[in-house]
């Protein structure tokens, strides 16, 4: 019969909590400093993409394609 290693595994059972304990702690903090801070300097996700969208430049209605540039060219 195999004997369990039982103060490894509870071993490892301490470290896996303790482990899931801090990055509890350290999302609570984070939801805690969200919350804190003013309106303002929290931005939303439409405020990101708009951002993003102004970086680029505005869209041609007639883009000019690869292959079409190399039948002109025959």
């Amino acid at each position: 019969m195999a004997r369990t290693k039982f103060t490894f595994e509870k071993r490892q059972k301490e470290i896996a909590k303790r482990q899931k304990k801090e990055e509890k702690a350290a999302r609570r903090a984070e939801a805690k400093q969200l919350k804190a801070a003013p309106e303002s300097v929290v931005r939303t996700e439409d405020q990101e993409m708009e951002d993003v969208s102004a970086d680029l430049p505005p869209a041609t209605e007639n883009p000019v394609h690869a292959d079409d540039h190399e039948e002109g060219s025959r």
